[in-house]
């Protein structure tokens, strides 16, 4: 199979930094299709250009042609290979590459006045003479969100496919916006989905046109991170909360940034989910040798320091349970229910217990809601376990629901 793009109709517009052909050629190689070839048709257009080269393990070849779009892709149907087929100014949802290619004979996709099709050489009389894709393969199977599997693990929930045409700056702001909400988690915490997003905004487009990579913002955190530790331990807890804070945001900046722009790296994930899972016990440690007045302090029956140990045994217990269900089915416990969703929006979770913190800090109440997140951790801890003993015990996985 080739991926043929009609470049006769181009785009000037860079969705999150990125030209449109660049998109399509790193969207190939994200979704790992196996090409023949790529062939870029510019009809009688200038050359194209994409500012980085995508590294692809097919060639990439740039033709010329006469006619309209529906001539081109004929004569392109005519080397008697299947075809991928899209255009340069329209901007396909990664998946559905994947989701063609696997397919057996020809569909397509279209939305907004842009198409993505699959096209086999024997249908290539129902390719239509038209100057733009969608209307060339008007008489194609079309591809409907039913058929389409649309839930997305790392991201929690159902996402439809999209397709957009980006032909001026209007619609390429409409495009990034959609692209940026559409990659929130469907299940996370209040802060995560309501607070920070227009802090995330602020950070994630610049970035990505600046092409910062998004594991530099993830060791920026690394060391944002670490740094709140000793702060808290020697009661600076302003500085302390900056860090953490600072943290708290970049945690959502590097994933938005990795997603976005095709840059997530397995290497990547390993240091921004295992900072996720490693790194809160040790702020909860912090807090408790601040509150205590210093290490000193922090040893034998002090009932702080004993509750800090307390959070460590529940934190890592609901861990446990919470693996449990993953390893069942396949996927984090709060997709599998609408009411589990709504739950992960305020359990015991890094930044849910952050901010309160805070505020009982300035109230001056920091060692009554330190006991309090140890008692919200058990309850978290009690809700997971008990949901997972029920949802084992009346569902399958086959069965189980989403959200």
């Amino acid at each position: 199979m080739k991926l043929w793009i009609d470049a006769g109709r181009i785009s000037a517009e860079r969705v999150f930094g990125m030209s449109l052909i660049e998109r399509h050629l790193k969207a190939v190689r994200h979704q790992k299709l196996q090409l023949s070839e790529i062939v870029i048709d510019i009809g009688a257009g200038p050359m194209p250009v994409w500012d980085e080269e995508p590294r692809l393990t097919c060639p990439v070849r740039i033709v010329t042609g006469s006619g309209d779009c529906g001539e081109r892709l004929k004569q392109a149907l005519a080397q008697g290979e299947a075809l991928l087929v899209t255009d340069a100014a329209s901007l396909a949802d990664a998946r559905l590459y994947r989701y063609l290619a696997d397919r057996h004979g020809s569909c397509a996709v279209r939305a907004n006045k842009a198409a993505i099709a699959r096209v086999e050489p024997t249908d290539a009389a129902k390719i239509l003479s038209a100057p733009t894709l969608d209307a060339a393969t008007g008489n194609l199977e079309e591809v409907s969100q039913d058929d389409f599997p649309a839930f997305v693990a790392k991201l929690r929930r159902a996402l439809p496919y999209y397709l957009f045409s980006v032909t001026n700056a209007a619609l390429r702001r409409q495009t990034e916006k959609f692209l940026f909400w559409s990659n929130y988690k469907g299940s996370t915490d209040f802060f995560t989905k309501y607070v920070y997003p227009p802090l995330v905004w602020m950070m994630v487009p610049p970035l990505a046109r600046a092409r910062i990579h998004p594991n530099t913002v993830t060791i920026v955190s690394i060391v944002l991170t670490i740094l709140a530790v000793p702060l808290f331990a020697a009661g600076h807890f302003w500085w302390g909360f900056a860090c953490a804070y600072g943290m708290s945001v970049l945690d959502s900046v590097d994933g938005k940034l990795a997603r976005l722009t095709f840059t997530d790296s397995a290497i990547g994930n390993v240091l921004d989910h295992g900072l996720d899972i490693v790194h809160p016990p040790f702020w909860y440690f912090g807090w408790a040798v601040g509150l205590l007045g210093g290490w000193a302090a922090a040893s034998g029956m002090a009932p702080l320091w004993q509750a800090a140990w307390w959070m460590l045994a529940l934190y890592i217990l609901d861990r446990l349970i919470l693996a449990v269900y993953r390893a069942k089915f396949k996927r984090g416990l709060h997709t599998h229910a609408a009411m589990d969703a709504f739950v992960r929006t305020f359990i015991s979770r890094r930044n849910i217990n952050l901010p309160l913190f805070t505020i009982a800090y300035v109230a001056g109440w920091g060692v009554e809601a330190f006991y309090f997140i140890v008692f919200w951790q058990a309850l978290t801890c009690a809700y997971h376990g008990a949901r997972t003993v029920w949802i084992l015990a009346t569902f399958r996985p086959s069965t189980a629901g989403s959200v």
